[in-house]
Order: structure tokens, then C-alpha cells, then sequence
């Protein structure tokens, strides 16, 4: 008896060795965190994955529709793309991917401040991305530095949102001052005898702060101004506004708002038969849908953020001491037509261009703190395939873009009757000469 009890007893010991030795085994064989056992897992790091959570708002509904859907598009094709490489490795190994949360503003700065609250407290949004449009954004901006996030502005140009003391908000456009003052030495290039100007512009933040600013500009240049009103937004007759510029005669006309309207004062003055030479507005130009008012389209110029025309790439940045990072050009373009159906316009960059400086800085940093991304972004000094960024870091400007300028597009017909945008300032990237006068 005692000898079955002790052969039981060594039997059970080995086999307490062998299952313990395939247990040992089998942990061996486990995935650890980070490890890359499917494609949409993140390469071997040897840290945890991580979300970070990208908080906006989208006008779904609502004037800014046009503008702000192209914006989010280019944004989430940034974030799928960072996604799809596997993420950001910080610099404990730690990898990051995105999500986003977003609500529809329908346009209507009412809504901001609920919205970005909630996205700010109860979904505790990691980052913030501002909503189209610069009145949109001031109101977005205070709840942003209220609770201690940082926000990437896109679609939101104006230079006093930037002016308020704000440590937190950083501009990814050419600031509003600077949007139509290019449009103004392009006409003097042109034609330096022009002198009489007419500036008509929306009623809004964003339109006001680009027209004062023309306004001035081209007074210091010697222009007259020989009109200078706005329109209410939403305005769609525009008959009062074109008599006033048949009495004044200028030779140029520059102003405008925002696609809608923009486009409906460019097809009025063609119906009108206005006379002129010069005519450049804001926003609407650049969007390709613009083509579809033909004949009234032709000649009309826009400043824009970004063309695909436009050609930035690592030699330039290099030869100026600046960083490269992302896409070029034509990767962006491709990869935004495979995913949309459609040529991406400025505010489609723009989209794509906050989340390309929100990965640089979170790269650069190696952290999602806020503070070390912070560091990051008063540091950057970059160019990208939308152009160069650098950010003011004074406390009277903080976040007020400094490094990216504006390129003037205007559509031209190719030859066969179609029309295409063409890049005429500044000179040194322009692909055509101005098409001038217009009629």
C-alpha cells in the first residue's frame, strides 16, 4: 500500500512539472501589449495602446455646410491615416491612436459654447479642434483656455481671436490681415494705374477684419476707395450693392464672405454686366464648385490657404532650416480624391493640415501632455505640403500664425472652353499669367 501511495505520489509531481513547463510555454507564445498580431493593432513597442480623443464641432446644417464638411473630411483623413500606420509611438513607448467626437453646430455660434464645454468636460477630449469660420472659433477659443485644452484652429482666420491673451489656441490659416492685401499688390503688378477700388464684404467677423484690413492696406498704397460697405449675411439680392458700384465706376472690385454668398455676387455682377477689370473675393473662388457659374466664374481670382498647384517639398525646407514633415502635395490630393470622390479645396487641407501639426507637436514632444505639446507647438518652425507654420509666441499675439501665406488662384479657360484655376500670385508660383482685364 505504501509503495502505490508513493509511485501516485511521484507520478503527480512530474506531472506537476510537465504543466507547469507547457503553462511557461504557452505565456511564451502570448501576444504582449503592443504587439502586432492583427493589422489594426500597433507594431511592437513594448508599451500600451492608448485613444486620445479629438474633440469639434461640424456644421452639418446650416451657411458653413460647404466649408466645414471639406474641413472635417481632410481631419479624419489624417486621423484614418495615422491610425492605419499603427499610431504614435511616445517616447515611453506608449502607442496613441485617435478617435473623434464632434457635434453639429448648425453654423450658429449659439450653440458653440454649450458644445465645446461638453466636449471639454464630459467627454474630456484629449485635443479640440475649432469649428469653421472665425466667429465660431472666438467663442470656441475661451472654452478651450477656460478648461485647459488645447485647440488647433482651421477655417478661422481672424487675427483678434489670437489677440485676447490666449497660451492655448494656435492658427493653422494665414491670419485674416493678410488674406486680400496680396490681391492688392497683384492688381498693382498688373496694372499700376489702377486707382479706384470698390470693397464690398458679408457682415460677418471674419469678412469685416479681412476688408478693414484691406482697407487700409490699399490706402497706404495709394488707392481711393471709392466704396466700402457690407452686406447683411444670407443676403441674396444683391441689385443695391451693384447700382452703388455702377455710380462709384471702380476698376476693381475685391471683398465678398463666404461661398454662398460670394458666389451669388460674382453671378449678379455678371448678370448686371458690370464693367470691370480686377475682381477678387473671399472663400468662394478656391472651391471647385465655383466653375459651375461658367461665364461668371471666368476671371474672378480668391485667395487660398492651399492649391495643389502649389509645390512644397523637403528641398525647401531644407535650403530654409525648416522642418519637413508629412505628405507632399500630390500624395495629399490623391489620397483625399481616393477617399472623397473629389479634388480636395483649401478648407479640406486646412482640415488635414490641424491634425498633421497636432501629430508633429505630439511627436515631438513624445507625450500627450498638454504642456510638453504645448512646447512643441511654440517651437515649430516647419513646412509642410499646405506651406510653412510658425506660431507668434508673444503674450499679445500667442498661436497667431506668422509662417504661412497666401496664394491667389484665378479661373482661366484651358483652351477648350473649360475652366481651371490657375495660380497668379505671388509670381515666383504662379502657373499662368493674370488673366486681366476680366471684361
Amino acid at each position: 500500500m505504501k509503495r502505490s501511495l508513493t509511485v501516485i505520489a511521484i507520478v503527480l509531481i512530474i506531472a506537476s512539472f510537465i504543466l507547469s513547463a507547457c503553462a511557461q510555454q504557452q505565456a511564451q507564445e502570448q501576444p504582449t501589449a503592443g504587439s502586432q498580431t492583427e493589422a489594426t493593432q500597433a507594431p511592437s513597442t513594448g508599451g500600451e495602446e492608448v485613444t486620445a480623443l479629438i474633440g469639434y464641432t461640424a456644421s452639418q446644417t446650416g451657411k458653413y455646410n460647404l466649408e466645414s464638411t471639406r474641413q472635417i473630411n481632410g481631419l479624419r483623413l489624417w486621423m484614418n491615416q495615422v491610425n492605419d500606420a499603427g499610431g504614435i509611438t511616445l517616447s515611453d513607448g506608449t502607442v496613441v491612436k485617435f478617435e473623434d467626437q464632434f457635434y453639429d453646430d448648425e453654423s450658429n455660434s449659439d450653440r458653440i459654447q454649450e458644445l465645446y464645454t461638453r466636449l471639454a468636460t464630459d467627454d474630456d477630449a484629449n485635443f479640440l479642434i475649432s469649428p469653421y469660420s472665425s466667429g465660431l472659433t472666438d467663442t470656441a477659443a475661451v472654452i478651450a483656455e477656460q478648461y485647459g485644452k488645447i485647440m488647433i484652429t482651421t477655417g478661422a482666420a481672424s487675427d483678434s481671436t489670437y489677440q485676447k491673451g490666449y497660451t492655448l489656441v494656435y492658427q493653422s490659416y494665414t491670419p485674416a490681415s493678410k488674406y486680400l492685401t496680396g490681391a492688392a499688390d497683384l492688381l498693382n503688378n498688373t496694372d499700376p494705374e489702377v486707382k479706384k477700388i470698390a470693397i464690398v464684404h458679408e457682415n460677418d467677423k471674419f469678412s469685416t477684419d479681412v476688408s478693414n484690413a484691406l482697407n487700409s492696406y490699399a490706402e497706404s498704397k495709394g488707392y481711393d476707395v471709392v466704396l466700402f460697405e457690407g452686406y447683411d449675411s444670407g443676403t441674396t439680392d444683391f441689385a443695391p450693392f451693384i447700382n452703388k458700384i455702377q455710380d462709384a465706376a471702380p476698376d476693381a472690385i475685391m471683398g465678398g464672405g463666404h461661398f454662398q454668398d460670394g458666389s451669388t455676387f460674382a453671378k449678379q455682377l455678371n448678370e448686371k454686366g458690370v464693367s470691370v477689370k480686377f475682381l477678387a473675393l473671399l472663400v468662394a473662388p478656391p472651391e471647385p464648385d465655383f466653375a459651375e457659374l461658367g461665364d461668371a466664374a471666368l476671371g474672378v481670382i480668391g485667395p487660398s490657404q492651399w492649391e495643389p498647384l502649389a509645390e512644397f517639398n523637403q528641398a525647401a525646407a531644407e535650403a530654409s532650416g525648416m522642418d519637413w514633415f508629412g505628405p507632399s502635395s500630390a500624395e495629399f490630393t490623391q489620397a483625399y480624391t481616393d477617399a472623397y470622390n473629389e479634388e480636395p479645396s483649401y478648407h479640406a487641407a486646412g482640415g488635414y493640415q490641424a491634425g498633421l501639426l497636432l501629430q508633429h507637436a505630439i511627436e515631438s514632444a513624445g507625450s500627450l501632455d498638454t504642456q510638453a505639446v504645448k512646447t512643441a507647438l511654440d517651437n515649430t518652425d516647419a513646412l509642410t505640403f499646405f506651406g510653412a507654420v510658425k506660431f507668434d509666441t508673444s503674450a499679445e499675439s500667442h498661436g497667431l500664425q506668422t509662417g504661412h501665406s497666401m496664394v491667389y488662384i484665378q479661373w482661366q479657360d484651358d483652351g477648350s472652353g473649360a475652366l481651371v484655376k490657375q495660380v497668379v500670385w505671388p509670381l515666383e508660383g504662379a502657373t499662368a499669367d493674370v488673366l486681366y482685364p476680366i471684361r
